[in-house]
């Protein structure tokens, strides 16, 4: 039986999400085409009887001095240092540049086995292909090289094999059917995030979260109430949310509703999801700053 830890890493969009995504055979983590929609480390769990592979799935990796994109940094940093395999993910469409060299520099001093693997197969060229084999063969020399679809499925079978060919002899760390360490909460905010960025990526590609108040299961009715509020920064943003006639919210709802049923699939759910601003709450936390300031003096 084997166990190991596996850090998915690679650029923004490489498609490393939809990678998690596939092989645990559930929604772990969000996808979107803008950049930079994973902003934790989520995990990703599989089993079957070769043994179990947690895979961590850390935001894509871009050069950046916001201070958004430098916790991002310390969140991947961290997820490599606590794996046995790193999976290097390069996406073909794109030829290496700066940050594909960053990239290769903190795998290289992890110092652990690695699997890389060249996505969007489906759409690559035969000159593509060789351009990032290419790179891969001349940086990682031993290690095994790749080409996969995460979106198709196709070759992830092989991606597999070589990662539990790497890992170490151990107990599995997760019951049989887990299939992600996050909390109920967490991931049915993430579902929503995503529904919400890609649909209003143009207007608020990164300026919103997702805060789940309540959620309630009755046992006896098979049925599980949320509720969540998609938060923007700014009192204008709320009718961007909302939409003309409510129809943003609505869509929304709607696209959420059907990922976050396959959680509860045997449940009748109940999603009540609103739209709030932060505005407020942050000139509201001035007065009271203001207030305990001269209390203080």
């Amino acid at each position: 039986m084997k166990c190991a830890t596996v850090s998915v890493i690679g650029r923004p969009s490489a498609g490393k999400s939809t990678l998690v995504n596939t092989i645990c055979e559930m929604k772990v983590s969000i996808t979107s085409s803008t950049p930079q929609t994973t902003r934790n480390k989520i995990r990703g769990i599989y089993t079957d009887q070769r043994g179990q592979i947690i895979f961590t799935d850390t935001p894509g990796w871009h050069l950046s001095g916001k201070e958004v994109n430098r916790r991002m940094q310390e969140a991947t940093l961290s997820a490599l240092t606590e794996s046995d395999i790193i999976l290097y993910i390069i996406d073909g469409k794109r030829s290496a540049k700066e940050e594909e060299e960053s990239i290769k520099d903190l795998v290289r001093k992890a110092g652990v086995p690695t699997v890389c693997m060249i996505n969007k197969k489906d759409i690559l060229t035969k000159e593509e292909i060789e351009d990032a084999e290419f790179f891969l063969k001349e940086n990682f020399p031993e290690s095994p090289i790749l080409t996969a679809s995460a979106k198709d499925d196709d070759g992830i079978d092989e991606v597999l094999i070589e990662i539990f060919r790497l890992a170490p002899e151990g107990e599995p760390m997760y019951p049989e059917d887990a299939y992600t360490d996050q909390p109920l909460e967490f991931r049915i905010s993430e579902i929503i995030r995503e529904k919400t960025i890609n649909l209003l990526s143009d207007e608020l590609p990164h300026v919103v979260y997702v805060e789940v108040s309540d959620l309630e299961y009755d046992e006896t009715e098979r049925k599980v109430w949320v509720r969540a509020f998609i938060n923007v920064e700014r009192e204008g943003q709320k009718g961007i949310v909302v939409g003309k006639g409510g129809e943003n919210i609505k869509q929304i709802r709607k696209e959420s509703f059907k990922d976050i049923k396959k959680i509860f699939p045997q449940s009748r759910l109940e999603l009540d999801l609103r739209v709030k601003s932060q505005a407020k709450w942050r000139n509201n936390q001035v007065v009271l700053d203001r207030i305990f300031k001269d209390m203080n003096k």
